[in-house]
């Protein structure tokens, strides 16, 4: 028969060793094994008869959870094995309940592991060990080894939402890591001669090295996503865009970051909409027409494109949306081959596909298409399906413009290019500068007629070599569209533009005072934007975009890069153009604070330490070139190279993306390298710089010199240096740097975007902490501590939700001091945790209170410096000052505090004008604003002088002299009700309540001897001011209740005593997650 068994791990080992040699050994076995038995202490086991295998079927930690699987087994699982005849059966059975049981939870806690038995085991072990608030979601675990100077520690690296954590414990030393993923400067994969492949992890100003993993680019990859996904729900908000695999922080798993790592590799390789996902993946051979072969690579299938990319070497990739297929043909099952048919006489062949007839099914599923007989049976019957369609279309060139999503635009929109407006060409002008740019007209009609004209057209080397020669004025345009991706977002969103031109027009925004000063200032020298037509356009290109996304609104840089977009494609091009540049291939570019610009720089740094070694030896600072390269970067050369030339680097971008900025950047440090090592200071390097630019000149631009830019104020010094043509600097560019792949440009961007945002994020601290340190005695030291306790509260409210209200509405572009502030919940655990005597322990009334104290603007919200303050009051007041603050905690609020803590006095960008008169006096009111004087403060009636004797009496509890304070106390009312009497008595000598104090004094005495309990004065307070309170009205000025105090020695020593400031700070640091969790 087969039979359950309780067990409980044995605490001994089958040597010889004592009772403490064992548990280090058992404990370091814990660390390093993976498995059940390693973890809990009891289990429920399974054995078959005549079988020497036990199967885990529950452990448990304590006792009372085993029993309590032990019974759900009796109940749900022992009274079904009856109906089994053999053992073998009963343990088949045990196991695939136990197992489903087992998937089911995963399933449910939405954990999609391979194992989810032994995910459940680390899941156990990481709450165990860390201690973490239980809504912390463990993403994926890994065995690896921790380096502690020279020494490995061999343990389990934990990988949740928000931590990242290791432990290990080894012959009795434990070890215990848990980082922030927002505290994280550095993430980067590393080598040395000791550690050949690590993981570097640089947080809080330390370093951290992880290695011998079984998978690192696996665990890297991982890392890399929760760090990126942490700065962009935490700090860089703006560019947030919810996945839906990441949109909930407690659903994240291993699986969804996989997945949404490789959806953004896919769209970004081929430029794509962010809607688009990678579904499915088949590797293939597509015949290449142009070549006469097929070249290897991969089918990429999204829910409206069709994508292909080589993999050998070929350059080759097209991109197909579903849109354009006007048919599937399967010619031959034993080739296990698809051709898709495209508009444009055009078809694609895929052969060695392993499941061509699911992916032809996809395919046809996507464009609407059924799988009828005909498709599989008759080739000549596609093509002429396909034919009839074609010609179709051609006949009714209308219908194309409606499948496209080419609606007709409003009629306010201008449906022209401005080149053609204002410069058309003239085909009879035999120029040689006309001529050469016919024969670039024609290599391109060549190189459409072999490769494809449009979406579906192959993309290889030979394209991009004719890009660098540079792109017609006519195809200029249109090029820009499809190699940006932007042809697809304007066919999905047909009317969009117009539809928003005319909502956007006429409102009142910030960004539209913005656009309307910059107008005149973009490219004010072309003849396009000297006139009605170019400002028009420019205008509601800019005023749209601002309007359909307000949290970047409008930036300066925006008007140049748009001028030029308008002059080379139509105004509805141009918009979605710009939506391109600004949301894909230059993300967080066009911001308050420019992050994705600072990060291209600090990829620019790297890669002149790597390939510009000779100027890095002269020049060690790099520093110089980030700040004069931040306007190549903003403007793509546009605002620093002549209108004719800068266009050909804008050909190169939209085609290869930032790498061709870079690439550029390098070949004109490379080419002024000798100057640049010669020259003494920045400022002569800047010179050398902009002659450089004033000499680039475009030998083959057609344009005429009314719209070229010369060089102004340096013509007669320009003239002396050599001229250098675009077309040769690019090639240049190309030729020296072109192996820089696209895919290792964005890791670098991924690795240094960590190290920009916490540069920035430090210099917010500085500037933070210079201005509180001004008013408050802390050292620097300190309020370098109170600032990292301050911030990490601030994020305990993000971490597990989306919906903070903190977080809703942090916003960066705010002034230092409101970036970051907590609202009354995350106040209460923080101030609990530094206050330095138990003020508002156990009364959440006293916690309000002194946030509506603290919250001066009364916004709901208390920033870092009235948090500070009042701290700098508790801990280094006067004793006038820290009684005052006690007496104000007890005066009536100005207002109610806000329910949802919202900040209500900063209108979102974009959406409202800002009320600068009120900020102005909002400025004004601080300056001139007097120390306040205790004259000032109201007085205090009846209830609130009892609660204020209350607060005294909380604060001596657990106090050494905690008697003798509570008798001062009693003294002091004493003497205060005393004084009132008799004030009362000379006011209304008649007065039948005479006595009434008396009474309560005398209780109030009584309750101070030694035999009473600690909340016996308070009850006996309460009590007696209640009659008090029904017969008389009587208060007390801030003066009195101060000379009473002062004349009691011993309180003036409790109040004057000295806070050991820095023990109380490491207390919250130690305590402040657990502060949560308690919560």
């Amino acid at each position: 028969m087969t039979k359950f068994a309780h067990e409980r791990r044995p605490r001994h080992l089958p040597i010889q060793v004592s009772p403490a040699q064992q548990g280090l050994l058992v404990g370091t076995l814990d660390t390093m094994m993976d498995s059940t038995s390693k973890v809990a202490p009891f289990r429920i086991l399974h054995q078959t008869p005549d079988s020497q295998i036990y199967w885990s079927i529950a452990c448990g930690g304590t006792k009372e959870e085993i029993n309590q699987h032990w019974e759900w087994l009796e109940k749900n699982i022992m009274r079904t094995l009856s109906v089994f005849d053999s053992s073998d059966d009963i343990t088949s059975f045990v196991q695939g309940k136990i197992r489903g049981l087992i998937a089911e939870e995963g399933k449910v806690s939405g954990v999609q592991e391979d194992d989810p038995e032994k995910f459940r085991e680390a899941l156990l072990r990481f709450e165990k060990w860390f201690d973490l608030p239980q809504k912390e979601k463990l993403v994926t675990y890994y065995s690896c080894s921790y380096w502690r100077g020279r020494v490995p520690c061999q343990g389990w690296l934990y990988l949740s939402t928000n931590f990242l954590s290791f432990y290990s414990y080894l012959l009795g030393s434990e070890v215990k890591l848990v980082v922030s993923w927002n505290e994280i400067w550095r993430l980067e994969k590393t080598s040395n001669v000791i550690l050949t492949e690590s993981i570097h992890v640089l947080a809080n100003g330390e370093d951290h090295y992880f290695s011998m993993f079984l998978h690192l680019s696996e665990t890297f990859l991982i890392m890399e996503q929760l760090a990126d996904y942490s700065i962009k729900r935490l700090f860089d908000k703006e560019t947030f865009q919810e996945e839906p695999s990441l949109s909930d922080p407690l659903q994240i798993t291993k699986r969804g970051l996989e997945t949404n790592a490789r959806n953004e590799q896919f769209r970004a390789f081929f430029r794509l909409p962010k809607e688009e996902n990678l579904l499915e993946v088949y590797e293939s051979f597509l015949w290449v027409p142009f070549s006469h072969f097929n070249t290897l690579g991969k089918i990429c299938l999204s829910e409206s494109y069709l994508c292909f990319a080589s993999q050998d070497g070929s350059q080759c990739h097209v991109i197909i949306p579903m849109r354009e297929v006007i048919g599937v043909e399967k010619p031959d099952r034993s080739s296990r081959a698809l051709t898709v048919c495209v508009r444009g006489k055009r078809a694609l062949r895929f052969s060695e596909v392993r499941d061509f007839e699911r992916l032809g099914n996809a395919i046809r599923r996507r464009c609407g298409m059924t799988a009828s007989p005909q498709h599989s049976a008759s080739t000549e019957g596609i093509r002429g399906e396909c034919q009839n369609l074609i010609n179709h279309f051609e006949d009714n060139p209308e219908e194309v413009a409606m499948m496209v999503g080419q609606k007709e635009s409003s009629k306010t929109v201008s449906n022209e290019a401005l080149m053609t407006v204002f410069h058309p060409q003239d085909a009879e002008n035999l120029d040689p500068k006309m001529l050469k740019e016919k024969m670039k007209e024609q290599s391109w009609n060549i190189h459409f007629s072999e490769y494809g004209r449009g979406t579906s057209m192959f993309c290889t080397k030979k394209t991009r070599d004719l890009i660098v020669r540079g792109v017609p004025e006519a195809l200029r345009g249109e090029l820009w569209m499809l190699f940006s991706g932007a042809v697809n977002d304007m066919a999905a969103n047909p009317g969009y533009y117009s539809e928003i031109v005319d909502k956007s027009l006429g409102t009142s925004t910030l960004a539209t005072d913005e656009i309307e000063r910059d107008l005149h200032r973009s490219l004010p020298e072309h003849p396009a934007f000297q006139s009605d037509t170019g400002i028009s356009a420019l205008r509601r290109v800019l005023t749209a975009y601002a309007y359909r996304n307000p949290k970047i609104g409008y930036c300066q840089a925006m008007n140049i890069l748009t001028s030029v977009l308008l002059l080379y494609a139509k105004e509805e091009e141009a918009f979605w153009l710009l939506v391109a540049v600004c949301e894909r291939m230059l993300p967080d570019y066009f911001n308050r604070r420019i992050i994705g610009a600072l990060v291209d720089q600090a990829v620019f740094e790297e890669l002149i330490r790597m390939h510009l070694t000779q100027l890095t030896e002269h020049m060690t600072d790099l520093t110089f070139f980030s700040s004069v390269s931040l306007s190549w970067f903003l403007t793509l050369f546009i605002s620093v190279l002549p209108i004719e030339s800068a266009v050909n680097v804008v050909d190169c971008f939209f085609y290869d993306g930032i790498k061709a900025i870079l690439q550029l950047g390098l070949a004109v440090l490379d080419y002024n390298m000798e100057g640049l090592i010669s020259s003494h200071d920045d400022a002569e390097a800047v010179t050398i710089l902009s002659k450089f630019f004033d000499n680039v000149t475009n030998k083959d631009s057609p344009l005429p010199q009314t719209v070229q830019q010369n060089s102004v104020g340096n013509n007669d010094k320009a003239s002396s240096l050599s001229k250098v043509d675009i077309s040769d600097l690019i090639k240049e560019a190309y030729e020296k740097y072109g192996d820089m792949k696209s895919e290792e440009v964005e890791r670098m961007r991924k690795r240094n975007k960590l190290y920009v945002i916490q540069t920035l994020e430090d210099t917010t601290k500085q500037n933070v902490l210079r201005v509180v340190s001004q008013e408050v005695k802390f050292s620097v030291p300190q309020l370098d501590n109170l600032y990292a306790l301050f911030k990490r509260q601030h994020f305990l409210s993000c971490y597990w939700t989306m919906n903070s209200p903190v977080l809703l509405h942090h916003d960066p572009s705010l002034a230092y001091l409101e970036q970051y502030q907590l609202g009354f919940h995350q106040f209460r655990v923080l101030f609990s945790l530094l206050e330095p005597w138990s003020l508002c322990s156990g009364n959440d009334a006293l916690f309000l209170w002194a946030f509506r104290l603290l919250d001066e603007n009364q916004d709901g919200l208390v920033n870092f410096k009235e948090f500070c303050c009042a701290l700098d009051i508790l801990y280094s007041g006067t004793f006038t000052n820290k009684l005052k603050f006690l007496f104000k905690l007890h005066l009536p609020p100005v207002s109610d505090l806000p329910e949802d803590g919202v900040i209500r006095k900063s209108p979102e960008r974009g959406k409202g004008k800002v009320d600068l008169q009120a900020y102005l006096k909002q400025w004004q009111d601080e300056i001139l604003k007097k120390e306040e004087s205790i004259k000032d403060l109201p007085r205090i009636n009846q209830a609130q002088f009892i609660q204020f004797s209350k607060t005294l009496y909380n604060l001596f509890h657990g106090d050494p002299e905690e008697e003798s304070l509570y008798r001062a106390v009693a003294r002091v009312t004493s003497l205060l009700l005393r004084m009132e009497e008799v004030g009362r008595r000379l006011q209304e000598p008649t007065s039948p309540t005479q006595a009434a104090p008396e009474g309560a004094l005398l209780n109030r005495e009584a309750c101070s001897t030694p035999e009473r309990s600690s909340d016996t004065p308070c009850a006996t307070i309460t009590l007696e001011a209640g009659s008090i309170l029904q017969e008389v009205e009587w208060s007390f000025a801030f003066e009195q209740i101060l000379a009473s105090l002062l004349n009691e020695p011993v309180l003036v020593r409790f109040f004057e005593r000295p806070v050991d400031i820095q023990a109380r700070l490491d207390h919250a640091k130690g305590a402040q997650l657990k502060a949560k969790t308690n919560k």
